[in-house]
């Protein structure tokens, strides 16, 4: 065990009331810089259980659970791409959030675009993995054929909701067929969870059909794209995680596009599919924690103990 996973804090878990509903999240630490950490579909704020503690002994950590997942509310919305931001939005608001550094993965990521691209200010620096963006064609989405044709389906009237409400593919298929370990059962009870039923499986369907994918549908496509333009702009500290051979993202598009951004840092996990937070949860929590003190947001627990004792 490392000196850093020594120094875990414990978490707690909150609810507060946002808009028509409540959210959910998990709080941990106190010192350094808010860490915002966002999940994609179809887990909640547990993807991110070992990730946390090896970032709390120099930053703040808030893993909120979106709207529809985990333990937060699921109001009667469509839970497209846009309720997702209006949730986000008034959960940063109530609770204050002004200067972060967001953790994102999968559609936590075109959520944490989306607010960079409006409040570029407000970012001390962005990590991420297995990213969204805008994908000209279907052959550029996705490394596995297979999986884009399954996601097709998802989008096609009849099959998707098939697929997604009935079956509940997304949990017991691609959930665990995109972690390259063995999940234990606690682990994939926990992702089922939330989702008991087919109605309460609505949010996971429609995140997939807002996929900016071949100008489609054209409203998150021209988000999605002029998000992508703020962030080529931008100069704030980013870290970006690559996993081998990666889901939506592949080694060498995860370098290119890294060294195409200013001030980012790619850290290749090596072996990974999409949900690299169950694979690599202590390389991506230790390269977070260091990150954030080598970009001078956050003090070692050392240098912060010295600096107190003088007082």
């Amino acid at each position: 065990m490392t000196e850093k996973s020594q120094q875990m804090i414990a978490a707690t878990r909150h609810k507060i009331p946002v808009l028509d509903s409540t959210m959910s999240y998990v709080e941990a630490g106190t010192q350094g810089p808010t860490v915002l950490l966002l999940h994609g579909n179809p887990t909640s704020s547990y993807i991110w259980r070992n990730i946390i503690p090896r970032i709390t002994p120099v930053a703040r950590c808030i893993a909120p659970d979106l709207i529809g997942y985990g333990k937060s509310g699921k109001p009667d919305i469509a839970y497209r791409f846009a309720d997702q931001v209006r949730y986000l939005d008034a959960f940063i608001a109530a609770l204050g959030l002004e200067r972060l550094v967001i953790l994102a993965q999968d559609w936590g990521t075109a959520l944490a675009f989306h607010h960079a691209s409006r409040r570029p200010q407000s970012m001390l620096g962005l990590a991420f993995m297995e990213f969204i963006r805008p994908f000209a064609d279907w052959e550029s989405f996705h490394q596995r054929p297979q999986a884009r044709e399954l996601f097709k389906a998802f989008r096609t009237q009849g099959q998707g909701e098939k697929l997604i409400l009935d079956d509940n593919v997304f949990i017991e298929r691609i959930l665990p067929g995109s972690v390259l370990r063995q999940m234990a059962p606690e682990e994939m009870e926990a992702y089922r969870q939330p989702f008991p039923t087919p109605a309460s499986r609505r949010p996971i369907l429609s995140l997939p059909r807002d996929l900016p994918i071949a100008d489609e549908p054209a409203d998150v496509f021209a988000i999605s794209t002029t998000d992508h333009a703020a962030l080529q702009a931008s100069t704030y500290p980013k870290l970006l995680f690559s996993g081998d051979p990666g889901a939506l993202i592949s080694p060498v598009q995860a370098r290119e596009f890294a060294a195409d951004l200013t001030n980012c840092r790619l850290v290749e996990l090596g072996p990974g599919a999409h949900y690299l937070q169950e694979d690599h949860p202590e390389a991506i929590g230790d390269a977070v924690h260091d990150w954030l003190i080598e970009i001078g947001v956050a003090q070692a627990p050392e240098i912060r103990s010295q600096q107190a004792a003088a007082f």
